[in-house]
């Protein structure tokens, strides 16, 4: 499948790509952009201050507006994708686009510093707060790592993980020598609290995840790799320890009552183990209306995909994951404390390790 993103190509030569044609016609190029402007004036709903609503939105001149309104002057993508958000528009569903085995993404903020970070929590709380409305919706998830909203409370791998995530994506970071016990003296409150209220809010939307044996491996991994590298030190590594056994406790009582703790809705939580497929991080949103989908990009960026027809395609699968996959609830005591018990003994022997200064590998 062909993911097109927005830049300043002009808005006739994304449909030729997006059609996989080779040439097209000036006059059906020219149609399209009529059918485009057409749907626009209707979502308008004020003929006469059209042009000027065009003109406000794109940020260009009144008369620039009318050439691009009146087919003088072509639209580049980047204005279509503009005022297809301010219409609040698809211009998948408009063209059809996925049909032909293309469709148009968003890219989720590049984060670069700690303000991008705080911005990108504010935001997805933001993103999440309606799911919480909504009786149905339910969050989706293949968990190559530990989701993240399971580690989003006052913790110490909670401000490790921002340590981590900070070490990836600010350059800054990445080239001093901070450790993570000086980090803490200099972490923003607001930023913490940032993290917090995302974690909070998460509760509240029922939720199924797909983990495999190796979903904590990351996590485990990035502890030592910071403890070895010596910014990591020997007292706040063993507290970390602590806190991802705390986690997988917590996860093993939501996973047996098959509820969300401290969830102001009594939201739904199933929690699936998958022994054959290698997870991704891919998010499935589902509410009554539609679906979207999140496939994870870098550390922290992700496509957005709300495409309905490849929506669907990633639900049937995910759909199909769980069926291969075991419900712990409904797996057995037996099964259920196998997993589990596997999980902690990751933990115990990291924990070891670290106590031992010895080299740490997985099983």
């Amino acid at each position: 499948m062909k993911i097109i993103r927005p830049n300043q190509v002009d808005f006739q030569f994304y449909f030729v790509l997006s059609t996989n044609s080779t040439r097209l016609s000036i006059i059906v190029l020219q149609k399209m952009q009529k059918q485009f402007i057409t749907y626009l004036r209707e979502k308008s709903g004020d003929n006469t201050s059209f042009i000027e609503e065009v003109a406000t939105v794109l940020d260009i001149g009144y008369d620039a507006a009318y050439r691009r309104v009146n087919l003088k002057t072509n639209l580049s993508l980047e204005e279509s994708v503009i005022l297809a958000k301010h219409y609040k528009i698809s211009l998948n569903r408009l063209f059809e686009v996925g049909g032909q085995n293309s469709i148009l993404t968003d890219l989720s903020p590049q984060i670069n510093n700690q303000e991008d970070l705080e911005g990108w929590f504010k935001q997805s709380l933001n993103n999440v707060y309606p799911l919480t409305k909504l009786k149905n919706s339910v969050f989706i998830y293949s968990a190559k790592d530990i989701p993240l909203f399971h580690t989003l409370k006052d913790s110490h791998l909670t401000k490790y993980k921002i340590y981590v995530w900070l070490k990836d994506i600010d350059p800054t970071m990445a080239k001093n020598k901070i450790s993570f016990d000086e980090f803490l003296k200099t972490i923003p409150e607001s930023l913490l609290e940032s993290a917090f209220n995302l974690g909070e809010i998460y509760k509240n939307v029922n939720t199924s995840e797909i983990w495999n044996n190796t979903t904590i491996n990351g996590t485990l991994q990035q502890v030592i790799y910071y403890f070895e590298s010596g910014l990591l030190s020997k007292e706040l590594a063993l507290h970390i320890c602590d806190d991802i056994g705390d986690v997988f406790n917590h996860i093993e009582k939501q996973a047996i009552q098959q509820s969300i703790i401290g969830s102001k809705n009594q939201s739904i939580y199933n929690l699936y183990l998958n022994e054959i497929h290698t997870l991704s991080n891919t998010i499935m949103v589902k509410t009554p209306g539609q679906k979207v989908f999140f496939a994870p990009f870098t550390v922290l960026s992700y496509f957005k995909i709300d495409h309905q027809p490849t929506c669907d395609l990633m639900y049937k699968f995910l759909q199909n994951l769980m069926s291969n996959s075991k419900l712990l609830v409904n797996a057995g005591e037996k099964d259920r404390t196998l997993f589990f018990n596997r999980m902690h003994r990751k933990i115990n022997k990291l924990r070891d390790q670290i106590n031992a200064n010895e080299p740490f590998s997985f099983e």
